[in-house]
């Protein structure tokens, strides 16, 4: 990885995106971005995001790509140790997984996304974890009935939709004339 004196990148420099998603709630639980891939820069996220996860019970599973950081004797030695199990893409296959998919056609679709390169890591940092707050805290996603990922996560979805069947039953009563009678979620 090549810099100038100004300390900015050469232009052609990549950064990684390493981040764990949680499957049922889509919420991200773990991001890091570093400068070059390796076994042991994921190894530490999913020590890290086990930690805060409070994940300490075997049966966890990790869908990874066939990349060689996630296929890495450090990642394989973490993973036995905290009793994570694996899954992997099929071979030559980049989109296997659509919930990883997605996740990176919203990142680089948001209108957040910056269209010129990151002027350095710590701004690509930065930027990261704002998306990352913006994703778990603020984005309604309509496959989960217009509920945050955080709100999923921690099992206050049920009472969201509850709250929301309630105002719109309240406007049926009002406007009785008006929509088809059901709820669109």
């Amino acid at each position: 990885m090549g810099y100038h004196l100004s300390g900015r990148p050469y232009p052609g420099t990549f950064y990684r995106l390493y981040r764990v998603r949680d499957i049922f709630s889509r919420k991200i639980v773990g991001g890091e971005v570093y400068e070059n891939e390796w076994a042991a820069h994921a190894s530490v996220l999913i020590r890290k995001t086990c930690l805060a996860e409070g994940i300490c019970e075997e049966g966890w599973v990790l869908h990874a790509d066939n990349g060689g950081p996630m296929k890495g004797a450090t990642m394989l030695a973490t993973r036995q140790k905290l009793g994570v199990g694996p899954s992997f893409s099929r071979p030559s296959v980049s989109d296997d997984h659509p919930y990883s998919e997605s996740l990176f056609r919203t990142l680089k679709y948001t209108p957040a996304y910056l269209n010129k390169p990151f002027a350095s890591i710590a701004v690509a940092r930065q930027w990261v974890h704002g998306f990352v707050q913006w994703d778990n805290y603020e984005h309604h996603h309509s496959a989960m009935r217009y509920v945050t990922p955080d709100q999923r996560h921690r099992a206050m979805d049920g009472e969201r939709l509850k709250q929301r069947e309630a105002v719109y039953e309240m406007a049926r009563q009002r406007n009785p004339e008006r929509g088809s009678g059901n709820t669109r979620n």
